[in-house]
């Protein structure tokens, strides 16, 4: 797809409706804790790099991608999400305060073609009532393991576990201590990532989080092991004017986040880190180097969600989403990228 020039500029509009807090608010919440079902119409993104047709970017390959619309007005504000089939079906949140499901369907050549069984619930409180309050649910980042779904909050800062059920989502069972100083924590620059380190690492599978942007005294950003062995906070080395907004590990221990940065005279802007594994630990800065960045010239939006998972002919992928912030101006959007590991 080739963007026309009023394409760049509604793209550029949408980045400062963005970070200037213009974007348009979502309607109001479904008035009811069941599942709805959604209708999802998703076009093709064959193309990562605007009106040209390459494929690989540093060890990244572009498999496909795929914008989202619905006439549904819940849809959207996606900011965090995990396959619980490889490639196929997911589990999400949206800061908004909702779950969402869904499955990537395919082509013949492997690359995302549509959405299918795409649903939302509402989040609730421990009496089953329906939580409308945004500072309440400002759910921002996801992991699933062993049937359970953690989920890091921001401005009410909290790290909470709840038991997978598509067909009915409760309320948190287990709140988790984050170790973080919670003064540390910035109001809207709190847990962005949540993911279980590899089994066998030196964390044993435990559990790090990641914030935003909230920064220590020498400018580093907020993380820490939460759960394993090897407990403690660390920092994440600040790389430009970039923020964290999620992150999973590979499979050989190292840490992969995805970041966000706009300005003015830069635009908005992506970037894929790859975090030294060695450096993840308690009392460290960790680091490592950056394996894409991306502008405008390419087909991103706020990217805010990302998932590292095994295909079946082995191929190490990326996928990332975009939210929307419920405004007209900007786009709901899934990625698909090959990780070459030579």
């Amino acid at each position: 797809m080739i963007l026309s020039r009023g394409g760049f500029r509604r793209t550029f509009f949408a980045a400062i409706a963005l970070f200037a807090g213009i974007a348009s608010a979502p309607a109001g919440p479904v008035r009811s804790s069941s599942v709805e079902p959604v209708e999802i119409s998703a076009r093709p993104i064959t193309r990562f790099h605007i009106g040209r047709a390459d494929k690989q970017f540093g060890p990244l390959e572009f498999v496909g991608g795929l914008e989202m619309t619905s006439p549904t007005r819940d849809f959207g504000a996606l900011s965090a999400f995990r396959f619980v089939k490889a490639g196929g079906d997911f589990i999400g949140v949206a800061d908004t305060g909702f779950w969402f499901f869904g499955t990537v369907v395919r082509d013949a050549d492997k690359r995302p073609s549509g959405i299918q069984n795409f649903r939302i619930q509402q989040m609730v409180d421990e009496n089953g009532q329906l939580i409308d309050e945004k500072w309440m649910v400002d759910a921002e980042g996801l992991d699933v393991k062993d049937g359970i779904a953690t989920v890091g909050f921001e401005r009410n800062h909290r790290v909470a576990q709840f038991k997978i059920d598509p067909s009915d989502m409760k309320a948190p069972f287990k709140q988790l201590d984050f170790l973080i100083p919670a003064w540390e924590l910035r109001q809207n620059r709190g847990f962005e990532t949540v993911t279980h380190a590899n089994a066998n690492s030196q964390h044993e599978g435990g559990l790090v989080v990641v914030s935003e942007k909230s920064l220590d005294k020498s400018g580093n950003i907020y993380a820490a092991i939460i759960e394993g062995p090897h407990k403690g906070v660390f920092t994440v080395k600040r790389n430009g004017d970039f923020d964290i907004t999620d992150g999973a590990f590979l499979p050989d221990g190292d840490l992969l986040l995805l970041e966000r940065s706009f300005s003015m005279a830069g635009g908005l802007k992506m970037r894929l880190r790859r975090i030294y594994g060695e450096s993840v630990e308690k009392g460290a800065v960790a680091d490592g180097p950056v394996l894409l960045e991306a502008d405008m010239g390419y087909q991103i939006d706020n990217m805010e969600g990302l998932d590292v998972w095994t295909r079946d002919d082995g191929a190490l992928m990326v996928s990332l989403v975009s939210d929307d912030n419920h405004s007209i101006l900007q786009r709901n959007l899934y990625l698909e990228f090959i990780l070459h590991q030579d």
